[in-house]
């Protein structure tokens, strides 16, 4: 995939949220694999320039790191377009600009989701920072502001003709923050506003089906991840070789429908042929211990497991049975710690398992399904839960 000067691997993309898309967690998607490009927290413009240590924490980096994109938020032109300059100058292959965010301490400065109210305004900011900078600007935003301010198509060409490279699009609007349906109707508006750039679709892309459902239903040009690698930070590697299954069995099936002159049959997202499984429970804990050594190598073995009280619960989602492991998990201090919880947690769940190490069908549980793939009276979770962090509603 390519916008701008950039030209990436995969057209899968790791979102920002804010307080867990730090660096430990992009090395651990990057080493599972899949991933073109990942983003870092959503990071304030002006705190950059000011040179808080905090906000400098948000964009490091390290050579196995790349490509990595930073996202700014902010709403006074200068400052955004001096904080572009200095991320361009650390070695940032990308910019973004976030004006989806929701949260009241984003918009109550003009940036985040207000950002789409005012579209002269915006256009002229973005602007300024596609003048100032080489590498590509892009901008990240939701449909609009409520379900009567759908201005996502009309800022994306205001923002194309102001030069971004490429637009990410959150089927939901402000108001919905991340409850509801996906709209992936509204999605295809976006992509049908603008003339040459791509736009990344998200939202809800908890499963290899969902992202080939919204990148058929939407013709977007590939996909942006964020609570969904939480669950399963395989998700990109999966979904990537599920596409190019779905690929594969398209092309085979157009020229054995074409050698006996009949109807191609149509790969669909709705079945798990070509699906990848999802990784055993010993891959997921191996992971797991490369997150947190990684976080002890970043921030320090205090702070760094203090952070992993929050990461570590999103692991044992798809563990089974987990209660016995998250009660103590949230109050770890040391690696030794951690690992004794975990040692302590691996004999408890042999309880739930069969003869032969898995777990017994009353554990297992359901297939994750994205918003817009449920059925309209399914009973089921409706969406996956917004992690707690710094941004409490992010």
């Amino acid at each position: 995939m390519q916008f701008g000067s950039l030209t990436l691997k995969s057209n899968l993309f790791l979102s920002p949220l804010a307080g867990y898309t730090n660096l430990p967690f992009r090395l651990v998607v990057r080493e599972v694999g899949g991933v073109g490009l990942c983003t870092t927290d959503l990071v304030n413009a002006r705190s950059l320039i000011e040179k808080n240590p905090k906000a400098f924490k948000l964009i490091e980096t390290s050579p196995a790191d790349s490509p990595l994109a930073v996202q700014l938020f902010g709403s006074v032109a200068e400052e955004m377009r001096d904080a572009a300059l200095m991320v361009e100058a650390r070695g940032a292959v990308s910019v973004d600009i976030n004006m989806g965010c929701p949260v009241k301490k984003v918009i109550k400065i003009g940036g985040g989701s207000a950002m789409m109210t005012e579209l002269d305004k915006t256009a002229a900011l973005v602007r300024g920072m596609v003048n100032a900078v080489k590498i590509p600007v892009t901008a990240k935003m939701r449909l609009g502001w409520d379900d009567d301010n759908l201005t996502a198509p009309d800022l994306a060409r205001a923002l194309e003709d102001a030069g971004v490279a490429a637009i990410f699009v959150h089927g939901r609007t402000r108001e919905q923050g991340f409850g509801g349906t996906v709209n992936l109707a509204g999605i295809r508006k976006v992509v049908e506003a603008v003339k040459k750039i791509p736009v990344i679709g998200n939202g809800d892309i908890v499963t290899p089906q969902a992202a080939k459902m919204m990148l058929d239903e939407t013709g977007c040009a590939g996909v942006s991840i964020g609570r969904g690698a939480f669950y399963d930070p395989w998700i990109f590697k999966r979904t990537l070789e599920y596409l190019k299954t779905c690929r594969r069995r398209r092309e085979e099936s157009l020229i054995n429908s074409a050698a006996i002159n009949e109807t191609p049959h149509v790969v669909s997202y709705e079945n798990n042929i070509g699906l990848p499984p999802e990784p055993p429970f010993s891959e997921r804990v191996r992971v797991m211990c490369r997150h947190l050594d990684l976080m002890v190598e970043v921030f320090g073995e205090e702070l760094g497991c203090r952070m992993f009280r929050k990461v570590a619960p999103w692991y044992a989602k798809r563990f089974g049975p987990c209660h016995e492991f998250n009660k103590k998990v949230v109050q770890v201090a040391t690696k030794a710690q951690f690992h004794e919880i975990l040692e302590n947690y691996i004999r408890w769940r042999q309880q739930f398992l069969d003869e032969r190490g898995e777990l017994l069908p009353r554990f297992q549980q359901a297939p994750l399904v994205a918003s817009f793939m449920r059925e309209p009276d399914s009973s089921t979770r409706t969406h996956i839960p917004v992690p707690k962090g710094p941004v409490e509603v992010w």
